[in-house]
């Protein structure tokens, strides 16, 4: 099977201008296997205490202390609005964006992985708005569909 290419009208991930390839940490959520740029990912934990935060939207779980450092702790499974059964632990993915830091809490850590950017597309109609308004695109690799995150959304959901 031939890679599509970009055309004009559709763009690859910022992170990937200028560069053949772009790295992304993977993660599932619900089965699906997602992706974050590598410069947005500070690091990858296991399950953290989590401290509530009364009133606060259900995706956002509460906040955790990682090395006196304050994150927020965002469910992707409440946000994306899976209704499919939680793990018992989350994993973090912690990302750090414009100073801002924030843990998403995803089922299962994938690998990083690097891809050409000339297998970018654009985000498919297929995919669920309330999934689709948080990706820049996907892209097809062997087994799986791999759908990328854009962190910059996810921080602006909190900031509504």
């Amino acid at each position: 099977m031939s890679e599509p290419s970009l055309t004009s009208n559709q763009e690859a991930p910022k992170s990937a201008e200028n560069r053949d390839t772009v790295q992304f940490s993977t993660f599932f959520v619900s089965g699906r296997l997602y992706g974050i740029d590598v410069s947005s990912v500070q690091e990858v934990t296991k399950s953290l205490p989590i401290t509530e935060v009364p009133l606060a939207p259900n995706y956002i779980h509460g906040l955790i202390n990682l090395r006196g450092q304050i994150a927020t702790a965002v469910s992707l499974r409440d946000l994306f609005e899976l209704k499919d059964p939680a793990p018992n632990e989350f994993m973090n993915v912690v990302c750090r964006l414009d100073g801002v830091l924030i843990s998403l809490l995803v089922d299962e850590i994938g690998d990083v992985i690097e891809l050409s950017q000339n297998s970018f597309e654009p985000t498919p109609d297929t995919i669920s708005p309330k999934v689709a308004k948080f990706m820049d695109g996907i892209y097809k690799i062997p087994g799986h569909l791999l759908s990328i995150i854009e962190v910059k959304r996810v921080l602006g959901v909190l900031n509504e």
